[in-house]
């Protein structure tokens, strides 16, 4: 492995699907190296041989609570020589169905606090110097059930309310960066199915089409704050 020289570099995790793997995409595209990280080692395989047809691609499989995988991502961003870019995408919904609060496994919640807050303030955590080094970006996924109450959704929705929080106070202390907490809207994803099980969700629109307005965030960077995709879309024309 060679160091990414001027080339800027994005560690996305939960990258092997969905959201994170659109994003990778629009990330390589634009000629970003990339380190990408999912639990199943075949998925993410296979989306490291789509994008290396872009860019060079680190997959490294495992789980974002594993301490030594994240020593693993660590390692990897030492090896390119830089980091400018840590998306902490992959998140944990917990069962299916969704379990209203009262007779939730705390087992499962655990879990869902250990994917959606603890992982990613451990793995900010350790790449904090890299980051603050390229005067870099965290980008937190975050979704609309942080701030609305909806039946069924509070673990995973008080889990991404802690992140968002966590977000500013990172934002605060560290004003060299630029970290955003962004809730990307519903989008047709294995995990957003798994919420409604049986359901049709063909009518959410699919993971890409919310890139642009990413990508968007990412080359205005605003303030450190938590913001909605929708408001960095870009303006259709007709």
């Amino acid at each position: 492995m060679t160091s990414s020289q001027n080339r800027p570099v994005a560690l996305v995790t939960g990258a092997s699907a969905g959201l994170g793997l659109a994003l990778a995409q629009g990330l390589a595209e634009r000629g970003w190296a990339l380190i990408i990280d999912a639990r199943g080692a075949d998925a993410l395989k296979d989306a490291a041989d789509t994008l290396a047809a872009n860019t060079d691609v680190v997959p490294l499989a495992g789980d974002v609570t594993d301490a030594e995988h994240r020593a693993d991502l660590v390692e990897a961003v030492g090896e390119l020589g830089r980091l400018d870019l840590l998306v902490n995408n992959a998140s944990y919904l917990g069962p299916s169905p969704l379990q209203r609060l009262a007779g939730a496994d705390l087992q499962e919640l655990r879990r869902v606090y250990e994917v959606d807050v603890i992982a990613p303030i451990a793995l900010t955590q350790a790449l904090i110097p890299e980051l603050s080094k390229a005067s870099g970006i965290v980008l937190n996924i975050s979704s609309d059930a942080a701030v609305e109450a909806y039946e069924g959704w509070g673990g995973y929705g008080s889990a991404k309310a802690a992140l968002d929080h966590a977000s500013a106070v990172l934002g605060a202390e560290h004003p060299e960066l630029a970290v955003y907490a962004v809730d990307p809207g519903d989008l047709r994803t294995a995990m957003h199915q798994a919420a409604f099980p049986g359901e049709d969700i063909s009518d959410r629109p699919e993971p890409a089409t919310v890139v642009p307005a990413l990508l968007g965030l990412l080359d205005s960077r605003p303030a450190s704050g938590r913001y909605r995709a929708a408001e960095f879309a870009p303006a259709v024309t007709s």
